[in-house]
């Protein structure tokens, strides 16, 4: 029985940090989730269609995406190209999370990166890189975070009727806010802020020169090659 309820105990305190820790990143999923389930229910999806979304793509941005061109008539397969090309950036975040999970076996990596996001990365990369591994407690934040953006999702489908416009609403802003917000708890030295920085001009270049879908990706490359490159001139 004692053991029993020490297990419990330590139970509630793995759940307890897992919530303080996603509490940053819900603050954002809210809104987010809300505007995508607006404009979901305002392109004609059903509250169904909305919430399955949320729950087998699980990909704000490409959620999005897909939405706007559903609701500009574009063919579905346009739609699966242009939201897979968006999500290639998570080939690059598994693969810098990879060493960090080499001894989890194979079922259990798939079904952290199936859950994996732009912000639960973020959260994974400074938890890995200060030594706290636990997988409890990773599987814990992922299912967490994903759990809030359906509920955003499904609130956000159900009002979406009584909502005739986001843009005065300013929804559209909570996920670059969000982001910026998940880069200043990263950046913590000169170099980052100056490899962020330059990738973010390197994006809007890329998107002026007529490259949208694939900006992000390339941006992502030629920054990081940059950071490598003045880190490594800097070090000599």
């Amino acid at each position: 029985m004692q053991e029993r309820v020490i297990d419990s105990g330590k139970d509630r305190g793995a759940v307890f940090q897992a919530a303080r820790k996603i509490a940053p990143l819900a603050m954002g999923y809210i809104p987010v989730g809300m505007a995508f389930g607006v404009l979901a229910q305002k392109a004609g999806l059903s509250v169904l269609n909305a919430v399955l979304m949320s729950v087998f793509v699980y990909a704000g941005s490409a959620q999005l995406i897909a939405v706007g061109m559903f609701a500009a008539g574009a063919p579905p397969v346009s739609i699966i190209l242009t939201t897979f090309v968006v999500n290639l950036r998570h080939l690059l975040m598994s693969a810098a999370l990879a060493p960090h999970l080499s001894k989890w076996g194979l079922g259990r990596m798939a079904a952290f990166c199936y859950q994996l996001t732009d912000e639960t990365f973020a959260l994974h990369s400074m938890r890995f890189a200060e030594g706290d591994r636990d997988r409890r407690q990773t599987f814990m934040i992922n299912a967490m975070a994903q759990t809030v953006w359906i509920l955003s999702s499904w609130a956000g489908a159900l009002a979406g009727s009584g909502v005739p416009d986001v843009k005065p609403l300013a929804l559209d802003y909570a996920l670059p806010a969000m982001f910026i917000g998940l880069l200043a708890m990263q950046a913590e030295n000169g170099l980052k802020w100056l490899t962020a920085g330059f990738t973010g001009l390197t994006a809007v270049v890329l998107v002026q020169a007529g490259l949208d879908q694939w900006s992000v990706i390339v941006a992502t490359v030629i920054g990081a090659t940059f950071g490598a490159g003045v880190e490594t001139w800097t070090k000599k």
